[in-house]
């Protein structure tokens, strides 16, 4: 289901809303497709999501970046792109 989310999210540079807040959104993906690393900044605050996707032969794996795992899954779930 992550996966779903993180897919929606172009390559590159975006934005999108959440929490009523805009944010700057990059995504990078790397090893042709199995890792993915997103990071998004709030454009008029101080919060940021940081998080590293991972997909293995036998599973997939969400790694955040110095936060709680449900602020990443929130974010994921709840961000508006546009």
């Amino acid at each position: 289901m992550m996966l779903d989310k993180i897919n929606q999210i172009k390559e590159g540079y975006s934005e999108g809303f959440y929490k009523n807040n805009k944010y700057s959104i990059t995504k990078e993906i790397f090893n042709e497709g199995k890792s993915f690393k997103i990071y998004a900044k709030e454009l008029k605050g101080t919060d940021f999501i940081s998080l590293n996707y991972y997909i293995t032969s036998s599973t997939e794996l969400l790694k955040p970046c110095e936060m709680p795992k449900q602020k990443v899954i929130d974010f994921l779930n709840n961000v508006y792109l546009i």
